[in-house]
Order: C-alpha cells, then structure tokens, then sequence
C-alpha cells in the first residue's frame, strides 16, 4: 500500500470491507498541508478501485478532526500568487491552484465508495469543506465547526459555501458564514450537518463502525447507484433526476446482486454479493 506524509489508509478489521482514511498530521491539528491536495484524491482513488472496499470512513488522528488550511500552506501559496509585472497572469495562477484545491475535496463527491465523516475535536474552515462533500457525518459531544474563512479575510472557496445550503438550508448557511461563529456538536445535529452526535471518540468509532459494516453487508451495486443517483439528483431538476435514475437502473438493475437478494430470502439466510 503507498505511504503517504499527510494521510493514512487503515484497515482496522481485516475481515471487514471497511477502511479508515485518517488524516494525519495531529501536531498540527491535522492542517491541510499543500501535500495533502496531492495525496488525499490519490488516495480515495486507490480506495475506489481497490475491490476489498466497500465503506470509506474519514477521521482525524488524534484530538481533532480538522483545523483547517496550514495558515504557512496559505500564506505560501498567497506568495507565489504575487506577481508585480503582471496582475492579470497572477490571477490566472491563483484560479488554476484555487481549482486544483477544489478537484482533491471533490474527489470525495467522485469517489464511488460511500465515504462517511467521523469528527472529534475541532473541524473548521477546510475541515467543513471536507466534511460537506461527504455521504454521511457523525461527531462526537466535545466537536465544534467553524466556517472559519472570512476571519482570515478570505471567502470560503473549497466548497462550503456551494454544499453546506443543501445540508443546512440557505439561511443558516449564510449566518454561518458570514459570522465564523463556532457552533457544538448539538448544534450540528439540529442543522442537519450530522446524523447522530456520540459521547466519546471510542463511542463513535464504534457506532459509526457498525454503519459502515451494516451498508458493506448491502448489494455493492446498489450502494454506489444510490450514492451516483443522490449526487448528480441534488444539481438537477426533478425531471433530469428521474431520467438519470431511469437510465442507471436500466443497465444496473438486472444484476446478480438482485437475484442473490431474491434466493437469499426464499433460502432464509444472508445475501452474499460479489466485489466490486
């Protein structure tokens, strides 16, 4: 398996189709590092394709989950934007790296393995452009969000601004970003940003273990369908959405998954549903 300097890929049971993708820098509060934009999208590709994986589950090593951009990462890459001659190529490279940053969270949303958030501690700022791109988050009681961006005199660009309103509604998305204000696990829960606030980390790693076991046990086909179908349905009208599941189940829908399910019901046992 690649080593990475930002990331980890764990196999925490290896009877089970469920890995953790940790973000690993908890000295630094797990920062995003400029390596982390590389490494992070290679690595959910490596998952996706890896036929063992079925479930991702995304956390952070130590006390927190995400403190955001390395403030020495952004004022690097403000630096290299600097250009005295000629404003109108600096801002081209400023696009064509602010794109590049949007590709490595985006890579979650393109990912077909449903990748689902487990957040402790603090997740602000480009922790919440992380955690708004993927299919499922949980927290724990001590967590807190910020949509920290316009504190550090910059507007969100990473994601938050386009998903959170979805998530949280409009105007909740906009009083959050616009006051940077913290808000607690609870609070997340009431806005919908998370499905269920636990206790403690060893609480939530093991409920949300048992999700990810409970949606590997599920027909692969239809996981990654119904992730596929939620995704593209959100930007669409009703009408596309429609369209677009009719044509996915079409091709999809007469599989061997389907009639495993039917067998396995009339044989009152478990399906069992080849990989990916």
């Amino acid at each position: 398996m690649e080593k990475y300097t930002t990331i980890e890929i764990v196999q925490e049971n290896p009877k089970s189709s469920v890995f953790t993708l940790y973000l690993n820098r908890p000295r630094h509060s797990n920062a995003l590092s400029r390596e982390f934009f590389t490494e992070f999208p290679n690595a959910l590709s490596s998952l996706d394709h890896n036929p063992n994986v079925a479930v991702i589950v995304l956390s952070g090593k130590g006390k927190h989950f995400c403190s955001g951009i390395d403030l020495k990462t952004l004022a690097s890459i403000s630096a290299d934007f600097q250009s005295p001659s000629d404003r109108g190529r600096s801002g081209e490279k400023s696009r064509r790296e602010i794109k590049f940053m949007q590709k490595a969270i985006t890579a979650i949303e393109k990912c077909r393995k449903p990748v689902i958030a487990a957040v402790q501690g603090v997740c602000i700022g480009g922790g919440v452009d992380i955690i708004s791109a993927c299919d499922m988050r949980f927290c724990t009681e001590d967590a807190f969000f910020s949509v920290k961006e316009v504190d550090l005199a910059i507007t969100a660009d990473l994601g938050s601004l386009q998903r959170l309103p979805a998530i949280v509604g409009y105007g909740n998305a906009m009083e959050l970003a616009l006051t940077a204000r913290k808000f607690s696990g609870s609070e997340a829960k009431v806005l919908g940003l998370v499905s269920k606030v636990f206790g403690s980390k060893p609480d939530m790693d093991e409920g949300v273990g048992a999700i990810a076991d409970g949606i590997a046990a599920k027909s692969p086909l239809a996981v990654i369908g119904t992730k596929a179908v939620l995704v593209r349905s959100r930007d669409m009208s009703l009408s596309q959405g429609l369209d677009f599941v009719a044509t996915w189940n079409s091709s999809m829908l007469l599989s061997d998954d389907l009639k495993e399910v039917a067998a396995a019901s009339l044989q009152n046992r478990k399906p069992s549903f080849s990989k990916l």
